[in-house]
Order: structure tokens, then sequence, then C-alpha cells
């Protein structure tokens, strides 16, 4: 279990907004945590001002465009070259993240945020909240998050495992007389026992999970009588899996006290409920690739016919005049004209069919 960052008070800002000259005054700041105090520390004063306005507008873009790699998967055809170096930054420090003691820390924050942003798009008033390092019945701190079931005592642990050692764990492999070690089995399990939730959900990156897991399931999968798996790309932004799986556990566990439940049942209408969905997510995934196949369909269309237009008006000039001069013919040849109409063709089509 990865400990949870410290943050002993939130950070104050005294400042304004200048609205004159469009500028942010920042009077003071100070801010109490670890992960931030060692990343500056390792930076040479006379560099750190320079560093803090870098980090700040980076986080303002993460902000502004929800998640920093949706944001990059999303630009890079736009913006082109201009971003490749800014991509390549990211995607090491990326991978500086996974390698790192505090990747734990952070995925358990991103996974709470991205669960928060799901239930408020569903208007569902559960409550998401991070344990930290307080333990519960089984004296440890197993069950990374919380989630209370609107208001009422049913609740969800959710433990989140960005580690490539663990292992599936599955009972029928279990030998008790090996030395303890964590598995996904043993997290759901322990992760509901200890918070006294009614489901539990174990949480995986793609990046970071052993290949026993991924045999298992390389999405959501239902372990009977012990929790969800579900398997996640931070990386991409992709947190869809997190979302099946929660409202899958949420299911069971309101009805957890009132309905008898057979778990080969159980098991096989789960099964059947997330091939479902992602059936579902196929066919949407289809449908934005065919928007964009039209859309690029449109585009050559749009370009032919600039080109007859175009074509027509020089060799309508040169049947008039029997020739064509020495501007005309490198006009003609550099098609001249043809390349900004076509970009604000692009534009209207990118525009009208979103």
């Amino acid at each position: 279990m990865a400990k949870q960052a410290a943050t002993k008070k939130p950070a104050t800002i005294v400042g304004k907004l200048d609205q004159q000259n469009r500028r942010l005054n920042i009077n003071a700041f100070e801010l109490d945590n670890e992960i931030v105090f060692n990343y500056f520390n390792t930076i040479p004063e006379a560099n750190r001002d320079e560093k803090f306005t870098q980090a700040l507008y980076i986080g303002v873009l993460a902000l502004m465009e929800d998640r920093m790699s949706a944001f990059f998967a999303k630009t890079s055809n736009e913006l082109g070259t201009q971003l490749e170096s800014l991509k390549m930054i990211f995607e090491m420090k990326k991978e500086l993240f996974f390698k790192s003691a505090v990747k734990g820390q952070i995925a358990e924050q991103e996974i709470a945020d991205a669960l928060q942003e799901f239930l408020a798009k569903k208007s569902i008033k559960d409550s998401v909240a991070l344990t930290g390092t307080a333990s519960e019945k089984g004296k440890n701190k197993t069950g990374d998050i919380l989630c209370q079931i609107d208001g009422t005592s049913y609740s969800i642990s959710i433990e989140c495992k960005f580690d490539k050692s663990m292992k599936l764990g599955n009972i029928t492999d279990k030998d008790v007389l090996t030395k303890k070690s964590d598995t996904a089995w043993s997290q759901l399990i322990e992760a509901d026992y200890n918070r006294g939730s009614q489901a539990s959900i174990i949480v995986f990156d793609k990046a970071l999970v052993d290949k026993s897991i991924t045999s298992f399931t390389d999405s959501v999968a239902y372990i009977p009588q012990v929790g969800f798996i579900a398997i996640i790309d931070s990386q991409a932004g992709n947190y869809t899996n997190l979302g099946i799986a929660y409202m899958l556990a949420r299911d069971i566990a309101t009805n957890a006290k009132t309905v008898q439940l057979d778990p080969n049942v159980l098991t096989m209408m789960i099964t059947r409920l997330v091939k479902d969905v992602k059936d579902i997510l196929n066919v949407k995934n289809m449908v934005e690739n065919n928007i964009q196949n039209n859309k690029e369909i449109l585009k050559m269309l749009e370009k032919s016919l600039l080109m007859m237009e175009f074509n027509q008006k020089y060799l309508q000039k040169f049947l008039t005049d029997g020739t064509l001069n020495k501007e005309d013919l490198f006009n003609f040849y550099m098609g001249e004209g043809i390349k900004p109409a076509y970009d604000t063709i692009c534009k209207d089509i990118e525009n009208t069919y979103q």
C-alpha cells in the first residue's frame, strides 16, 4: 500500500487579477506538500521562479483539458509538430512516475477524481473519500477509497494497485504454507472487511499489471463473493472500466441486505452485462471512427470540387486568350489560392460535424 501524500494544510494564495493588464498577481504562496517540496529542493534557487511558472502553466492546461494525457491525444493531430517536444517531455514524466515511490499516492487521487467526475455526469450523489492512513477493522489501511452510497449505510471500498508484481491469487492456486504476499483476491477481501463495505473493487493500470490478472481480464471482471477487478489506462485518461465496475458493485451493495444472491447466477448475469457494455463501447468507437472517416471523405470531395473549379478557370482563360502567360502558368502550376479556400472548408466541416 502506498501512503497518501501528506497535505497538512491547504495552499495559501494571496493575490488578485489585474483585469486591465490581463495578469495574475501572486503576493504570497505557501504549500505544505512533500512531493512539491522534494521537486523544488532539487532545483537551484535561481531557477525556481521559472520552474514555478512552468508548473503553474502546465497545471492550468491540465485543469482546462481535464486530463493531460487526453489533452495531448486530442491536440497532437491539430497542432502537429509544435507539441511534439512537449509531448515527449510528458511521456518521460509519465515513465518516471511509474517508476517512482509516490505513484500510488498520485494514482489514488486520480482514480478518486475520475470516479467523482463519472458520478457527477450520472447525477449520482455518492460520496468519494480517500481513506489515507486511517485503519479500520483489519488494523491496516487496505481500501484506499471509500464510497458511501447516496447517504445510506451502504458503501463500496476501492483498492488502487499500480503494482506489476501483484498476482491474481486465485484460491485454487493458493498455498497457505508459502510466504504471505498480497494478491488481488486477498486485497479485495481485506478491503471489504477492513472498511465494512458491501462490495469492493481493485483497480489496476494497464501499464502496471501482472500477466496473471490480464489473463483473467483485460477490462472488468467479477470474482464471485470476492469483488471486482477493473483495469484502467491512466496514460490515455481512460477510466471507463472503473465506471462499469462501480455501477455493478453499486447494484450489489445496495441489494446486499435484501436479496439472497445465488453467486453462480450473479456471475453469469454480470458477465453478460460486462459483455453488453463492451459491445456498446465498441459500437460507439465504430461510429466515432465512421464520423472521422466521413469527414475525411467530405474533405476529399470538397478538394476535388475546388480543383475542378480552379482548372476550369484556367481552361477558360486559355481558350479565350489562346495561351497562358508566365504568371498564369506559374499560378496554375502552384495551385495559387487553393490552400486557403481548402483550409476554410476543412474548418467548416470540423465545426459542423463535431
